[in-house]
């Protein structure tokens, strides 16, 4: 099967990756906090503009533009960065990618909702404001606020 034709240039991408196997990876916190860390990492070295983001057990999904690299390059480095990082013996990654340019700004706002509402429909966690592992995330002011749903 033949690889997908991308669009060259700039623009913002909403993109899905998976793990390997689906493997729950990302259901520990540590490993988690490991691969937002290689994304902002790469953020900070102005490689991309990241929009919205969540770190789903098995899969990710991205809202981002890159800046003066290709998208390819882009997901080269994020989930490249991250199993070099984890040093895994294993796969980390399904291989490739998913991805949808945006079109407008109702476009870009919808899929900005759905990463931010996919924890709440996954049923992690009760507000998207409260999963760790998403920028919709914002810090608890206690430990009540801090507890899971159903906690």
């Amino acid at each position: 099967m033949a690889k997908p034709l991308r669009i060259k240039g700039p623009g913002t991408f909403f993109i899905t990756s998976g793990t390997h196997n689906r493997l729950p990876l990302f259901q520990h916190a540590k490993t988690a906090e490991l691969f937002l860390e290689t994304l902002q990492h790469y953020r900070r070295e102005k490689k991309y503009i990241i929009h919205a983001f969540v770190a789903m057990p098995d899969h990710i999904h991205l809202l981002l533009s890159p800046r003066d690299i290709s998208l390819e390059r882009a997901l080269q480095l994020i989930k490249g960065g991250f199993s070099h990082r984890l040093d895994s013996k294993f796969p980390v990654w399904q291989r490739g990618f998913t991805d949808r340019r945006m079109r407008d700004r109702e476009d870009f706002l919808k899929h900005l909702d759905y990463i931010h509402d996919n924890p709440v429909r996954a049923r992690l966690w009760a507000r998207p404001e409260d999963f760790p592992f998403s920028s919709a995330f914002t810090k608890p002011t206690s430990a009540a606020e801090a507890a899971p749903p159903d906690a």
